[in-house]
């Protein structure tokens, strides 16, 4: 057999078996004109030393797997020689692994030391920032229709739930106290160092969670002058993720954390699913001595919601409004 026919045979390159040739892996015999004359056997050897050297194994590693195979072995790796390969390569491979991983840590934080320095609503820049960047939306963003998944809502007491908070404290969604909170629920809040799943921006009601937090940052007085006891925000995210985009949007309010979709699964809040995975849908909850006086559903457009809930708590006051604690 020709050097060509055993590359194709062991579907490896000419060059390949010349130094396979080299290291003493493969050793054929001389035809009288002097030219070598591969075996099946060689083609035996010089595929299992492709498929060791794919599996990560160096060709010059292999050489106990190809010893193996000429004591008459059935298999390349049925000696003891051939699982200490294994085993050294598990190793190096785990060296490699443990030093990417740390290398990759590494480049997250200061992907995201990278990303919060030019976040807006730092406070070391707030001044220099245009406080109006951050309530811009993309043009044409598809318009939410009303599909119903919240008609059951109004009048429903809200369960025996607790979440934790973005300020490090636990909140009883069932014992808010008196008066009316407000509880803004929305899918996801990214940052510049995180992606959103693909194709946000076309599904209706997803784009506009940043946009939205400011605009209840910036009317949150007027929401408490109206008669809102409090204001809170609520997503899938987790609390210490919640802090920080509290802590950079500056929110005078707590972002709670339903990481396990309690809300959802316990009162049928409304949901969809992007990229595999499940977010909930926009709307907001004006809760009163623990059930749902209203609901905000669907929400469009996001940026100017705050305004829309002021409007509603201007329109229907209470009695006797609840004064802000501490004043």
């Amino acid at each position: 057999m020709k050097i060509s026919e055993i590359a194709r045979d062991a579907q490896v390159t000419t060059k390949a078996i010349r130094y396979y040739e080299s290291l003493g892996l493969l050793a054929p015999a001389r035809l009288g004109n002097g030219y070598r004359d591969y075996s099946a056997e060689d083609v035996r050897r010089a595929r299992e030393i492709r498929e060791l050297n794919r599996l990560g194994i160096p060709v010059e590693r292999t050489r106990p797997f190809l010893e193996c195979l000429e004591v008459g072995h059935a298999h390349a790796d049925d000696c003891p020689s051939s699982l200490a390969g294994y085993r050294a390569a598990i190793d190096e491979l785990t060296s490699w692994i443990d030093a990417l991983t740390e290398r990759r840590a590494v480049l997250v934080q200061r992907l995201r030391h990278a990303a919060a320095r030019n976040f807006p609503l730092q406070p070391d820049d707030l001044e220099a920032i245009d406080m109006t960047d951050v309530h811009e939306l993309p043009a044409n963003l598809p318009v939410p229709e009303d599909d119903g998944a919240a008609d059951h809502l109004p009048g429903m007491a809200v369960p025996t739930i607790e979440l934790a908070g973005s300020t490090g404290e636990t909140v009883p969604l069932h014992a808010l106290g008196e008066g009316r909170h407000v509880l803004y629920v929305f899918p996801l809040i990214g940052t510049p160092d995180a992606d959103l799943p693909d194709g946000w921006d076309n599904i209706p009601g997803a784009r506009g969670c940043t946009p939205e937090a400011c605009d209840f940052r910036d009317h949150y007085e007027d929401l408490i002058a109206a008669g809102a006891a409090g204001v809170f925000g609520m997503s899938l995210q987790e609390a210490g993720y919640l802090r920080g985009v509290a802590e950079r949007l500056r929110l005078p309010y707590a972002m709670l954390a339903d990481t396990g979709f309690r809300l959802a699964e316990t009162m049928g809040l409304p949901t969809f699913q992007a990229g595999g995975k499940r977010f909930y849908r926009r709307h907001t909850l004006i809760i009163r001595e623990g059930r749902i006086e209203h609901v905000f559903y669907p929400i469009f457009p996001p940026n100017e919601h705050a305004q829309q809930v002021l409007t509603w708590l201007r329109e229907h006051p209470l009695e006797a409004a609840p004064r802000r604690p501490g004043r």
